[in-house]
């Protein structure tokens, strides 16, 4: 064992002394109801995540805080254990746990995992595996999968149980992790309380979706890097307001989901909330590979526009009853994280720029559905970047200039490769960077007619798949990176195949998807 290794084996502190104060405690039940799961990576360690859950229909957890053992070890039978140490599970936090391992020695890029687990009592948790980010200056390849929107009801989370097989670096998770509505009859699933509104309500809705086995595979078999849209709050809402409420009161709710949220996601004390606000964005360097820059869409942004006085949320509308959609001084992330993402784009010497966001940034001017043959698209959703014009022609100025960047999204429950270009309504105008946007694990969107006719009054966008749920993966590897657009036959089945609806590849330097 390295001198480093051994060190921090009796630096863990306390180790003697936890194992006689773990033994003492009284859970007789496995408390690791909700998995395992590890994300926010550096080079040199990651957050290890669990949480504790009273026995279903039984022994409740002991009052006060809980310790808990985590292990850490270079193989998954744990022979070669690197740490070892122990953390507090607070009631204040749910019985959650973050352990924010760090000073790890760098693996080779061939072999970089790690395996860890956690211990309570006789209690051992499922083992999950995950890593660090390369060592600067690395030429490592890079292989994800861009995930979003899970609605328990609609379908079961099958896609997580093919993406686990297969070989990944991590997960990107860009949003909707839940969905607040209340119980709906007649689902494949239903929610287990009224609409969340409180903090014991958001705490139980995650408790839900987290129980589901195949996510909990997804979460123990790669580190996550996460960022929320709006069903993890309300849907559609915009900075403090949304449709049901705004300023004081929809903070209160705010403050309730987003320390819900931190509570259950792999995420470092740096992004832990401080009432109704959380520093989220941040970023990734994968070696020289790709830089991914994760965003917050929605706690910074401007109200959409055009939606009625007094009223919050979004609106589908025609493009000649919103002139005020053009106003330059609209922003969809706010000044201070649009002037970061273009700071960090401008200092990167990085392969490929990847930005991790909530929704889809291409134009999608959309027909009138109920029209048997539309002619006009002249309408367009205020809630996605379509309502937010100017800021988007401030970035892509920015990603024109790097030639290397593609933006991945979701949000909109379909699978899109799009070209982003100076002038959508020109079908001659070049690409500044590429789009993936990646379908949705449950939700359901229109039908693939719809999609086909979208597509004809928007040549910018390539591909269009709507009819089928699943995950897209990005490999990213010396000058070139592809995307394969998985989907899965039916989500409202536990057992169904995967197949892929499409493949492009983005060569550096030549923003634009072109067909595999």
């Amino acid at each position: 064992m390295k001198r480093r290794s051994f060190l921090a084996l009796a630096g863990s502190g306390v180790l003697i002394a936890a194992t006689s104060r773990l033994a003492a405690q009284t859970i007789r039940h496995n408390p690791f109801l909700l998995g395992v799961a590890s994300g926010s990576p550096s080079l040199d360690g990651f957050v290890l995540w669990t949480r504790l859950l009273s026995a279903t229909g039984g022994e409740p957890l002991p009052a006060g805080p809980i310790e808990v053992r985590w292990e850490l070890a270079l193989d998954a039978g744990f022979h070669q254990i690197v740490r070892i140490g122990t953390a507090l599970a607070q009631p204040a936090a749910a019985h959650s746990v973050h352990v924010e391992v760090a000073g790890l020695d760098a693996l080779p890029d061939a072999a970089p995992h790690y395996w860890y687990r956690f211990r309570v009592a006789d209690a051992i948790s499922a083992t999950g595996r995950t890593r660090t980010l390369p060592a600067r200056g690395s030429q490592a390849a890079l292989r994800l999968a861009l995930a979003s929107c899970q609605n328990w009801e609609h379908g079961y989370f099958s896609a997580y149980r093919h993406m686990a097989a297969e070989p990944l670096d991590c997960v990107l998770f860009v949003g909707d992790y839940i969905y607040e509505y209340g119980i709906n009859q007649g689902r494949v699933r239903q929610h287990n309380s009224a609409t969340c509104t409180t903090l014991d309500e958001y705490r139980a809705r995650y408790s839900l979706y987290k129980s589901d086995p195949d996510l909990q595979l997804a979460h123990a078999a790669f580190p996550w890097l996460v960022t929320w849209d709006d069903h993890e709050v309300e849907n559609d809402y915009a900075d403090d307001r949304a449709a049901s409420s705004r300023g004081a009161r929809f903070l209160a709710k705010r403050a309730a989901a987003y320390q819900a949220y931190w509570e259950h996601m792999p995420l470092r004390q740096a992004q832990k909330p401080r009432g109704p606000n959380a520093q989220l964005y941040r970023r990734y360097a994968w070696g020289q590979t790709a830089n991914l820059h994760l965003l917050d869409a929605r706690q910074h942004r401007d109200y959409q526009v055009c939606t009625p006085p007094g009223q919050g949320g979004s609106r589908t509308m025609r493009l000649h009853d919103c002139p005020d959609r053009k106003d330059p001084r609209l922003t969809l992330l706010g000044e201070q994280q649009e002037a970061w993402l273009n700071a960090g784009l401008m200092r990167s010497e990085a392969r490929f720029e990847l930005v991790g966001q909530a929704s889809i940034m291409a134009q999608m001017r959309m027909p009138a559905q109920r029209a048997p043959e539309p002619q006009v698209a002249d309408r367009f959703w205020n809630d996605s970047w379509d309502g937010y014009p100017a800021a988007r022609a401030r970035l892509l100025a920015e990603w024109g200039a790097k030639k290397n960047v593609i933006s991945m999204g979701g949000d909109v429950h379909a699978s899109y490769a799009s070209n982003l270009v100076s002038d959508f309504d020109n079908p001659t105008a070049p690409a500044l960077a590429t789009e993936f946007v990646g379908t949705s694990i449950s939700s359901p969107s229109w039908s693939q007619a719809v999609t086909e006719r979208v597509l004809s009054h928007n040549p910018h966008t390539k591909f269009g798949k709507s009819d089928r749920r699943g995950y897209t993966v990005l490999e990213v590897q010396g000058e070139l990176a592809r995307a394969h657009l998985h989907v899965i036959d039916d989500a409202r089945q536990r057992e169904t195949a995967v197949s892929t609806a499409a493949s492009f590849v983005v060569a550096a330097g030549k923003p634009g998807a072109q067909v595999a």
